[in-house]
């Protein structure tokens, strides 16, 4: 068995065997320093005490019927989050980039930490996993949310997913740069599969989940209404949603519905959150760099399983049409 102060990427399998098992001995994984995204080794339990800690401090003083609503999307990152959190940003609600994920980050590199003051009125976020650290695909934002005092039944939870090939295809694009190869995509299986701790810790607090997969953007006009409507948004919201898009060249430029925060040097990508000017719409996106190799391990390792698992509850929970899902929602090609 895989020990405390292992090398965590010694064997993947096992790793990816434990995240799906939902082994509560992650929480005292050793989690390595890289020296530029990381500065030293620590484990999770350790960073979501420090996360907790710091949100606490920005809740000092609320009493429980202070607290908003908080729609919380998570996912893999390249799941089209930044997209969706514009979209709320467009519907009328504040809308945070990764919040929870910027204060650990914070930790991770040694930084001061930047407080962050939530709005008293109902909000949304986006905070993804992956893809630079372990710590970023393990983490789990309304875990470290619920410990810092923020109440259950405020909390929402919309789980993101997109298909896997082409989402790892978005992750090597933008990233192979800054990260080898084998990491990037250990990174990528662990923050795919973490999705089952992430939906089994909140429905053990008793957090409302929805899912919702990035292929039923293909039609909007279906999915942002059953989205909306499963979130108890307005009417008013779904229309400005779908028709009052703001034009931009970048959604982190001047003028974005979305709400970013301070984060370390190292984590800084310039350009990597380009916009849709004509309005809310899907990207196929292509899979280029991924090889049979890789496709092969999304199967055996459970990550096309996780996908499918997401795909038909986001199509139960939002009455979406078969049509709709059978067309836009493949597998991934079978590797003999």
């Amino acid at each position: 068995m895989m020990t405390a102060r292992s090398n965590p990427y010694s064997d993947l399998s096992a790793l990816a065997a434990r995240i799906e098992g939902e082994d509560p001995q992650l929480y005292n994984l050793l989690l390595p320093a890289d020296g530029f995204f990381q500065k030293a080794e620590t484990c999770q339990r350790r960073l979501t005490d420090q996360v907790a800690a710091a949100l606490r401090e920005s809740f000092a003083g609320w009493n429980a019927a202070d607290f908003p609503t908080l729609y919380c999307a998570w996912g893999r990152a390249r799941t089209g989050s930044t997209a969706l959190a514009n979209l709320f940003g467009t519907a009328g609600l504040p809308s945070y980039y990764q919040p929870v994920k910027a204060l650990m980050r914070q930790f991770l590199a040694g930084d001061a930490v930047s407080p962050w003051q939530p709005p008293r009125e109902n909000f949304f976020c986006k905070d993804v996993a992956g893809p630079y650290t372990l710590a970023e695909c393990l983490y789990i934002p309304a875990q470290m949310l619920v410990e810092a005092g923020y109440p259950p039944e405020k909390l929402h939870l919309v789980i993101l997913d997109r298909q896997p090939e082409r989402s790892l295809g978005s992750w090597l694009r933008k990233w192979s740069g800054r990260l080898e190869r084998e990491r990037l995509l250990a990174h990528f299986v662990c923050a795919s599969l973490n999705t089952l701790r992430v939906e089994a810790h909140a429905r053990r607090y008793g957090i409302a989940v929805t899912h919702y997969v990035y292929e039923a953007a293909q039609e909007p006009a279906l999915a942002i209404p059953a989205l909306f409507n499963r979130l108890g948004l307005e009417p008013a919201a779904i229309a400005a949603a779908l028709k009052e898009w703001t034009p931009l060249d970048s959604l982190d430029a001047e003028g974005s519905r979305v709400i970013f925060p301070v984060e370390p040097d190292a984590y800084v990508v310039p350009g990597l959150h380009r916009a849709d000017a004509d309005g809310y719409r899907y990207r196929p996106g292509t899979c280029d760099g991924v090889t049979q190799e890789d496709r092969a391990l999304l199967y055996a390792l459970g990550v096309e399983a996780a996908y499918q698992r997401n795909a038909r509850a986001c199509r139960h929970e939002l009455g979406l049409p078969t049509r709709l899902l059978t067309q836009t929602m493949p597998p991934i090609a079978a590797v003999a």
